[in-house]
């Protein structure tokens, strides 16, 4: 096989169209690109967004600083300091700190962060636990546990 003998497949090229060489060709004079306007022009058309000059949709929607979580969870939150005034082996859960006045509304599963100190032994069972919560309560002589799973 010499270079002169090498041709690609038959059939896998087309001819490229002929335009522009009278109306029997079937792309006369305007090549199919019609009589007059910014398409019918040589040269790329307007570039991709590109509304004619109204303010584009990409420019007109908000430029949002966050997307917000899909599944987001909502807790009420309290911290180890607060648990404090608490009697020994008291059983912590989002009830019975509504009732002692500790926590005043329900924003969901109770969830219990490290902030602060703890030296009362606790039973606390909560819906989530900070790591640093965890340690605090485990050091103080209590026990945590995970509900609802």
């Amino acid at each position: 096989m010499k270079i002169h003998e090498l041709a690609p497949k038959a059939g896998s090229n087309k001819r490229p169209r002929r335009v522009g060489r009278g109306i029997a060709a079937g792309q006369g004079a305007s090549c199919g690109f019609g009589m007059r306007g910014q398409k019918s022009r040589s040269g790329s058309g307007t570039r991709p967004g590109f509304e004619g000059g109204q303010m584009p949709l990409y420019r007109r929607l908000p430029k949002l600083k966050n997307f917000p979580l899909v599944n987001h969870k909502e807790f009420t939150i309290i911290n180890v300091s607060r648990l404090n005034d608490l009697e020994a082996q008291f059983e912590v859960s989002l009830e019975s700190l509504l009732e002692k006045g500790i926590v005043t509304t329900n924003d969901g599963p109770l969830k219990i962060l490290g902030n602060g100190e703890i030296s009362v032994p606790l039973k606390v069972k909560a819906a989530a636990f900070s790591a640093s919560a965890k340690e605090k309560i485990e050091s103080a002589g209590g026990t945590w546990e995970i509900l609802g799973k």
